[in-house]
């Protein structure tokens, strides 16, 4: 038996639940934080639970974290924080070498009076005596803990076991001076969540690209956008030598087939027009190219709209990834390939 906490975007966590009751049964939940962070209990042991987890699909499940310490919470800060030293003095020889990651979460009803950069010093300083190196990026392990009401939940575990290297997954960016929009945040997200690299691709097709934050991150990465928008383009990027900029309906734009090896859509638009367009436009990238779309979700009909639409897109693509990534709001993210 084991105990676990996973978290979703706000007010997703009931799809996230959904998902973990296909993975496991029997299961029982304790919401922590409402809509967001839920703990559940599984009668598997930890690594099964990981190799389970590993194998299914994990659309809202954006992080896990096992619960492998549960300390008292006294309310002392110094008590607090020598808890968790000592806690790190016990596994000395399993993080000894490592590059370790601190991550540090709260509920909104805890006891603790420390705060979370006086408990993340407590326990870098132990990591420092017992020879690891404590580090922001690219861990070896990550300590997780999470406070909530009288204790502190703690997990250890890998990056790929916990499915991020951030707390709770949520992948923050700085946003940079000049920048199009929040939008970028996304295709930003997308790269690192599915090992993407845009550099690798020469010409893109931005659908519905107004104001332009998706495609003013393809000119960085050097690519050749053509956008597709109605609508007036940002004037930081519109007069780009590289980009084309269609000021007309997707639905009425006709390209050269094979033209390109990249198609990526943010439309506000319902799953089934979003899909139409995809389709239309889908002879203009080459065989085996990518796409990355979003998928809004329908009310109260976020699950048939993500089926709907996969069953739309398989008849020329193969679906190669789906999440609803932090910066998502109601909506999902699909990745897919271009079938030969």
């Amino acid at each position: 038996m084991s105990k676990w906490i996973a978290t979703s975007n706000q007010g997703f966590s009931p799809y996230g639940m959904e998902e973990l009751r296909k993975i496991f049964s029997p299961i029982s939940f304790k919401q922590l934080i409402p809509g967001e962070v839920y703990q559940f209990e599984v009668p598997q042991e930890n690594d099964q639970v990981i190799a389970m987890l590993s194998e299914a699909e994990k659309i809202f499940i954006r992080h896990v974290q096992p619960i492998d310490r549960m300390i008292d919470i006294t309310g002392d800060a110094v008590v607090d924080g020598q808890a968790l030293a000592d806690m790190v003095s016990y596994i000395e020889s399993s993080v000894a070498g490592k590059r370790v990651a601190v991550h540090i979460r709260f509920s909104h009803s805890h006891d603790l009076t420390a705060s979370k950069l006086e408990l993340k010093q407590a326990i870098e300083e132990a990591l420092l005596q017992a020879e690891a190196e404590p580090v922001k990026q690219e861990p070896d392990l990550i300590i997780a803990l999470f406070a909530h009401e009288q204790e502190m939940l703690i997990g250890f575990g890998t990056v790929e076991e916990m499915g991020s290297d951030w707390p709770g997954g949520a992948i923050r960016f700085q946003r940079e001076e000049g920048q199009v929009s929040r939008a970028k945040f996304k295709l930003l997200e997308a790269e690192k969540v599915f090992g993407l690299d845009y550099s690798n691709y020469s010409a893109a097709i931005d659908v519905g690209a107004a104001p332009g934050g998706w495609t003013s991150l393809l000119l960085e990465r050097g690519l050749k956008v053509t956008a597709i928008d109605p609508a007036a383009l940002d004037e930081r990027i519109v007069y780009h030598p590289k980009l084309t900029h269609l000021r007309m309906n997707a639905s009425n734009v006709k390209l050269p087939k094979g033209s390109f090896d990249l198609l990526v859509c943010d439309m506000s638009w319902s799953p089934n027009e979003m899909s139409k367009l995809v389709l239309s436009l889908a002879p203009a990238i080459k065989p085996y190219s990518y796409a990355i779309i979003t998928v809004k979700l329908m009310h109260k009909k976020g699950l048939q709209s993500i089926k709907d639409v996969k069953q739309r897109l398989s008849s020329s693509f193969t679906i190669l990834g789906a999440k609803q990534l932090f910066h998502n709001r109601e909506e999902i993210t699909l990745f897919l390939q271009k079938k030969g």
